[in-house]
């Protein structure tokens, strides 16, 4: 069984920058297309971003593009998510999660593992 913990999340201001960690055990991520959702008080759970394998494919919703980076380090066993620029939409708890597939995906029913979140909450 895969365990993912977040951390790295607070209260931030406008512009800011902050770096999302999600650590895995149980097994090693690397065979796993790793994400970040978020969800924010009284909406649905939505898709962030997502990462091949190994890597080498990176998706982005579009309102992050450009102001958010996922990375991840296999020998770690950790998943990131470099977040710049944050504006007070970016306010939710941010989501791990893993899925046994080498594709990507953008739906929550399609992800097999979650951690427990991180609050994110920027202020203008």
């Amino acid at each position: 069984q895969l365990q993912l913990v977040e951390s790295g999340g607070g209260s931030v201001q406008a512009g800011d920058s902050l770096r999302l960690s999600c650590a895995a055990s149980g097994r090693t991520i690397r065979f796993y297309t790793m994400a970040w959702f978020r969800q924010a008080p009284g909406k649905e759970r939505e898709f962030v971003a997502a990462i091949s394998p190994v890597g080498l494919t990176t998706n982005y919703a579009d309102s992050v593009k450009g102001r958010i980076t996922i990375s991840r380090d296999n020998a770690k066993n950790t998943l990131f998510l470099q977040m710049n620029i944050l504006k007070p939409e970016d306010t939710a708890v941010y989501y791990c999660a893993a899925r046994v597939s080498s594709v990507p995906s953008y739906t929550v029913p399609s992800y097999d593992y979650w951690g427990q979140g991180t609050q994110v909450t920027v202020s203008s």
